[in-house]
């Protein structure tokens, strides 16, 4: 039997910086969940990847839709967005990471490129394949004498990150710290709402989509960051938006669209009131102060 809970602490301990000879990745999020049902259409700004241990559902990628059964390995790319149901819920790993490009050699620059172009979105009947044996290897069992020793982790978990090359298609040229599992949560959930500021956000949205209660999650923001799950999200959606004005030719209507606002006027009332500006101001004073 597997641990599911323990293996996702240990590895949000000590697998979220993978560093090797060629490639360098920031790991944001492992899960182990079972049972894990309907989450939200959403996208990332990173690749995860999810192989689904046991049950059956349906994954959507861009609108289109595949299967999901044991044994499934399935990716989800950066901007893309994506839904996972199923009906009776399903055992799935999953791994949400990106590669650090400052860190890594040009050929995994391009190799990850690659993939993120062009990656075979599903792969089925891939339970023997080496990615997910390595998956399985990283999982802890009942019996102590069944798991790796901790200081094989970081190397495993390289591994299988560099392996999803192989198994969605992308080319490979063969030349060439610890913190707390409630700010895990958190990072997910802020990374969550920056990737999906344009779609409606709301507490139980987020809640159901990092499989957390809204109690749980409320707390999270008020702990870690002294700030509540609205404020945050109002202040994420003001950033966004003077950015887009600073550096988009976008119309005010659709800046308002793109950061989740329901009218013009709802984005330029809350606006000037977190800025001190209108919207349209804001912008004719940053292009003035760069002329």
């Amino acid at each position: 039997m597997y641990l599911c809970k323990e293996t996702m602490a240990m590895l949000s301990d000590i697998a979220l910086v993978l560093n090797g000879r060629e490639a360098s990745f920031k790991v944001y999020n492992w899960g182990i969940v079972s049972p894990l049902f309907d989450n939200p259409v959403h996208k990332h700004s990173f690749f995860e990847v999810c192989y689904v241990m046991d049950g059956e559902g349906e994954y959507t990628d861009d609108g289109i839709h595949y299967l999901l059964k044991p044994g499934t390995h399935f990716i989800s790319r950066p901007g893309v967005t994506h839904q996972i149901r199923t009906a009776n819920g399903l055992f799935l790993l999953y791994v949400g990471f990106e590669l650090d490009h400052a860190q890594s050699s040009e050929t995994m620059r391009e190799s990850f490129q690659h993939l993120a172009e062009h990656a075979v979105v599903v792969v089925e009947e891939a339970a023997q394949h080496p990615t997910a044996l390595l998956w399985k290897s990283l999982l802890l069992q009942e019996k102590p004498a069944s798991n790796l020793p901790q200081a094989a982790i970081p190397s495993i978990s390289y591994s299988l990150l560099l392996s999803f090359l192989t198994l969605f298609g992308g080319r490979v040229n063969r030349t060439s710290q610890p913190r707390q599992h409630s700010n895990h949560y958190l990072q997910q959930a802020k990374l969550f709402i920056r990737d999906n500021l344009s779609q409606p956000l709301s507490l139980q949205l987020v809640a159901n989509y990092l499989n957390v209660s809204e109690r749980h999650l409320s707390r999270l923001f008020a702990s870690g960051i002294h700030e509540n799950f609205t404020q945050f999200v109002r202040d994420e959606r003001i950033r966004q938006g003077s950015h887009l004005l600073m550096n988009s030719e976008l119309s005010i209507k659709e800046i308002a669209e793109a950061t989740g606002f329901s009218s013009v006027h709802y984005f330029s009332r809350l606006f000037m009131e977190v800025i001190g500006l209108p919207p349209a101001k804001f912008r004719k004073q940053h292009q003035t102060s760069q002329a």
